[in-house]
């Protein structure tokens, strides 16, 4: 057995100095805390990240004008072999009401927790008045210890997430105390967003105080409640201390002064209805217990006996992209690209990712952790069965960029994109295979069929071609192509086999007939489209390699991800032999590179797995705190991170009809030494 301690705590992220793209965070997959250097968020400009306190209920409209709808903007229709078909593509004159429905819903900051810090001759502490700063995660026990000097007097901080409540439970000791330099402030910035662009809207605005309201609930000698209103939303906000005196010192602030000589500890808690803050020791208890339990549950994989000396950092990247993973993607909706973190695309998440953040649960033995999320399909279903209809389609047309309304977001690529179709079916599967029961099959019947349905009615029968094709209208998984232009891709193509085979197993399963356009459309469907020996991005890209080799190089996904019953295999091979010499990888994106080790994998290649999933790339960089890097504005990238352990269980335990127990990713030769447990095989 693996030493899972052991394993687990030579990976905690022990952090000495500011690291501006690499702040910590706590949470419980509903709620977290992302802390600086002191343990809360005192010094947030001395960051590139925003310092979010995030929550998976925390959402708000702006109401300043108008509240719009999707019928408030002007569709574009595309010929769809004769057939019009309206998307919500480009403003046009309704510029207002589009940028609207892009901006709302958004995620919103539920408040900023920091200390002030005085100085002996009474002035406030800056960033570089801090001195031997050393602050640890303790992955084990799901906690945060934060120690500093401040003019030769210590403060030293503990900072956790309650693993049932959305709340941020802290002990404070230092000196400072009893010299009443210590206090503690929390305030709570405008809700709105004001940019267009996705990637400039987690910065917080300290301005528009009027643009919400603060107001006490309630005070006692040892807590506050507070109700926070922003147009039509609101939530409750509850601290309590130990011994300490409050005071509101502006419109949405509020700062504690201690009354401990010795130790400081408080409470805070966050909630749509009515918060309540636990005693401190128990929340510590109730964590270690929490963290411990999760990590002794599960897969692990050991790469401590490697000679290769790259495989202790891939075992830093596994452990801590289970760690961000756990509190970021585990939580009862599809999670946004940055988590709980900060705010990208407006908060909102995008279906096409949730694959890649969440496939990896029931591989590494943690099936109920998709399922948390993968109910919120049958949540929208009717929603997404409206989005259909409302184009001429049957079954139900999953959105691509959403709120937790379920209603799609007008966008010049979203809407035109179909490669989330498929996911639910093939995360309802790899539930299935973890729990081989009617419940199971009951559970997500509604969303595997109508998902089907969806994908046999949007295939088009091509008379002179004797067979199903895919597009034109689309956009691929490599998003840099032209709607009107792409046809056949060949992801979307392996993929809408692969869905429909398993919607008919389904059926099969539970005894019932299914209808017989599915088998129709999963055995007519057009070849994958190559010339000169590789994959092409689509059918009507011949430039793939010179003029298109960016973005994401996803026809290698139809071999890897995907069993590929549609690929030639020498095909494949010499397509991802190009696509490692030849693609722009600086414009690749995180989860490519465990894509193209997957492909790696199942073509046999060994060290070229291990090389595309190691590959030395600025977008394949994982921070000191296990963030997938791809530039700045976009510091977090999880996606990359739920990438990275589908493909190591896989290059570990194979796939379904692999040899288990042969390592099939990994090289033979003793470099390297790869011990796992509790992993289970890909599709």
């Amino acid at each position: 057995m693996i030493d899972r301690k052991s394993l687990v705590t030579r990976h905690n992220p022990v952090i000495t100095k500011v690291e501006p793209l690499s702040p910590l965070s706590v949470g419980n997959s509903e709620f977290a805390f992302t802390a600086d250097i002191t343990g809360l968020q005192t010094f947030p400009e001395s960051y590139k990240v925003p310092l979010g306190t995030q929550s998976q209920w925390g959402w708000h409209s702006t109401i300043k004008q108008n509240l719009y709808e999707l019928k408030d903007i002007t569709l574009q229709n595309l010929d769809t072999y004769g057939r019009d078909v309206p998307y919500p593509l480009y403003p046009e004159d309704k510029e207002e009401a589009y940028h609207w429905l892009r901006q709302n819903p958004h995620r919103i900051h539920l408040g900023q927790l920091a200390f002030t810090l005085i100085k002996e001759n009474g002035d406030k502490a800056e960033i570089t008045n801090i001195e031997d700063s050393k602050q640890i995660l303790n992955l084990w026990e799901g906690s945060l210890l934060s120690e500093f000097y401040l003019e030769g007097k210590s403060v030293s901080v503990i900072t956790v997430v309650h693993p049932r409540n959305d709340e941020i439970g802290v002990k404070v000791n230092s000196e400072l105390l009893s010299e009443n330099r210590l206090q503690v402030s929390l305030k709570f910035s405008a809700p709105d967003m004001y940019s267009n662009n996705w990637d400039e809207c987690g910065d917080l605005d300290w301005g528009n105080k009027d643009r919400h309201n603060t107001e006490i609930k309630g005070q006692s000698l040892n807590s506050l409640n507070l109700k926070r209103t922003m147009d039509e939303d609101s939530y409750e906000v509850a601290w309590n201390w130990n011994a300490g005196e409050v005071q509101k010192t502006e419109k949405h602030e509020f700062v504690l002064t201690p009354k401990d000589e010795k130790e400081f500890i408080f409470s805070v808690s966050y909630s749509k209805t009515t918060p309540e803050t636990s005693d401190f020791e128990e929340t510590i208890r109730l964590n270690k217990k929490y963290w411990e339990e999760f990590w002794m549950s599960g897969g692990a994989i050991d790469f401590s006996g490697s000679k290769d000396e790259r495989a202790h950092e891939l075992e830093r990247r596994v452990v801590l992209s289970q760690f961000l993973t756990a509190i970021h993607c585990g939580g009862s909706l599809p999670p946004q690209e940055t988590g709980l973190m900060y705010n990208s695309w407006f908060g909102k998440f995008h279906l096409e990712m949730h694959w890649w953040h969440a496939a990896h649960f029931p591989l590494w033995g943690r099936t109920p952790t998709l399922e948390k999320s993968l109910h919120w399909y049958n949540k929208i279903l009717p929603l997404a069965k409206e989005l259909a209809a409302s184009q001429g389609y049957e079954g139900a047309r999953w959105p691509k960029q959403v709120g937790p309304d379920g209603k799609q977001s007008p966008s010049v690529i979203a809407p035109v994109l179909i490669w989330q179709q498929p996911h639910p079916i093939a995360m309802a599967e790899l539930c299935y295979q973890s729990n081989k029961n009617k419940e199971t099959l009951e559970c997500w019947k509604k969303i595997v069929f109508e998902s089907a349905d969806f994908m046999a009615s949007y295939a088009v029968w091509v008379s002179e071609r004797e067979e199903y094709v895919l597009g034109p209208p689309l956009i691929p998984a490599q998003e840099n192509h032209k709607p009107e232009e792409s046809m056949n891709p060949p992801f979307e193509l392996e993929y809408w086999k692969h869905g429909l085979e398993l919607a008919i197993r389904w059926a099969e399963r539970l005894g019932v007939d299914s209808p017989s356009k599915w088998k129709e459309v999963a055995e007519g469907l057009a070849d994958p489209p190559h010339k000169d020996g590789v994959y092409l991005a689509h059918e009507n890209c011949p430039e793939t390699f010179t003029k298109y080799n960016h973005d994401h190089p996803s026809m290698v996904g139809a071999f890897g991800i995907l069993p590929g019953t549609l690929i030639d295999k020498e095909i494949m091979k010499q397509t991802l032999r190009k696509v490692m010499s030849d693609w722009q990888w600086d414009t690749a994106w995180g989860w490519d590179f465990p894509m193209c080790a997957m492909t790696a994998a199942r073509l046999g290649d060994r060290e070229m797995a291990v090389d595309f999933l190691l590959m030395d790339a600025t977008k394949n960089t994982y921070l000191p705190n296990g963030h997938n890097y791809q530039r700045e504005g976009l510091t977090a990238y999880l996606p990359g991170n739920g990438g990275l352990l589908t493909a190591v269980s896989m290059m570990a335990c194979g796939w379904q009809g692999a040899n288990s127990g042969d390592l099939p990713g990994f090289p033979k030769y003793d470099s390297w030494s790869v011990k796992w447990e509790g992993l289970h095989p890909l599709l």
